[in-house]
């Protein structure tokens, strides 16, 4: 099946990605330990193409640790940038999405604060988040497992209910406390 979005690897789409990056921030996305930091944050166009830098990003906030921990923290920070693309007004031509990462003796919180339910959205989008358990056909579908995702493999999870400008979060312990990960 094709994917709905295409995300081009960091590499394949670095010189184009990179040239909002002002030289003095690119250390935020080089895979490499960064300079020690309590909080860091990104504002990301919200479009697909920005998904190779915000994962970037997370893979940079969490280079201290190891490859489980550093995949995880990405693929589930991923997700949420992924569901503000698709799911909210910051999807929309000239919108962003922002990515906090807070980092504590415990482990590491990333935030995406998105611009919210888009007027498409039917439904309206007021409330909590609630993830829908992967069952049958939607266990090979290729999206709508996200938030199942973070719901499995962070630590704890959640958002702010806001519909204009909705904040998920998550946090994830150094040693993966109460994440399916090492389960699955």
């Amino acid at each position: 099946m094709p994917s709905l979005v295409a995300v081009p690897a960091l590499a394949e789409a670095e010189d184009s990605v990179l040239t909002g990056v002002p030289d003095e921030y690119r250390h935020y996305f080089n895979g490499r330990p960064p300079v020690p930091f309590t909080k860091r944050h990104w504002e990301f166009s919200g479009e697909p193409a920005s998904i190779p830098l915000a994962r970037a990003f997370l893979d940079t906030c969490a280079a201290t640790r190891d490859s489980d921990f550093r995949y995880v923290f990405a693929l589930l920070g991923t997700e949420l940038a992924t569901n503000a693309i698709r799911h909210s007004r910051s999807g929309e031509e000239g919108q962003t999405f922002v990515l906090r990462v807070a980092r504590n003796v415990t482990g590491l919180t990333l935030v995406c604060r998105d611009n919210g339910t888009p007027a498409r959205s039917l439904g309206g989008g007021d409330g909590p988040l609630v993830p829908v358990p992967p069952t049958g056909d939607r266990l090979t579908a290729e999206n709508g497992r996200g938030l199942a995702l973070v719901d499995s493999f962070a630590t704890t999870w959640g958002d702010n209910g806001h519909p204009s400008i909705r904040k998920v979060w998550f946090h994830l312990a150094y040693d993966m406390t109460g994440s399916s990960w090492p389960a699955a």
